[in-house]
């Protein structure tokens, strides 16, 4: 991320705000899409945290923490926008007719992984889809979070170990389901 792009932006440049968001663009609708689990509502997502970027830019404090900053407004949206639509973080069938339609030679792991996360806390979830599909650090989910870097530890830990027994097939008192 170019800090000095960031910095005109910040001052009211809209060509550089629109180079900022081209080049967040992928990781914005990716990470949407993940939350409400479908193309449309994705990009209402993405153009609905767009905007509150756009409104807000002049308030950021910290131009290196874009990226961080753009990704919490967009988790923060996604909420909303679920709350508003009456739906759970990471369920739905959409999702998982989209699942489907991929070229992993694992589809059945992957739905069970998909399924399993719906399980999950909504902050197990955000930790989950930061760290292993946006590859961001502890640090950094520390920071979008705004919670200690001890606790962002804490729920991937946490997160991890209810995956693994969602996905081995492990009940709450660690017996093997038939």
């Amino acid at each position: 991320m170019d800090v000095k792009i960031v910095k005109k932006a910040i001052k009211g440049n809209e060509q550089a705000f629109e180079r900022l968001i081209h080049s967040e663009s992928e990781k914005l609708y990716r990470t949407a899409f993940l939350y409400v689990r479908n193309k449309e509502d994705a990009l209402d997502v993405v153009q609905e945290t767009v905007c509150k970027a756009f409104t807000s830019i002049s308030r950021l404090k910290n131009p290196e923490y874009f990226s961080t900053w753009l990704i919490k407004i967009l988790i923060h949206t996604s909420y909303s926008y679920l709350k508003k639509q009456n739906r759970l973080v990471l369920t739905g069938d959409d999702f998982l007719d989209n699942a489907l339609i991929t070229e992993d030679k694992d589809v059945e792991g992957r739905i069970d992984l998909i399924t399993a996360m719906a399980s999950l806390n909504p902050h197990y979830q955000t930790v989950i889809i930061l760290f292993y599909f946006q590859g961001q650090s502890i640090k950094t989910i520390a920071e979008t979070m705004d919670t200690p870097e001890g606790t962002v530890k804490t729920y991937l830990h946490r997160a991890k170990l209810e995956l693994r027994k969602l996905l081995e097939g492990v009940n709450q008192y660690g017996q093997k389901m038939v």
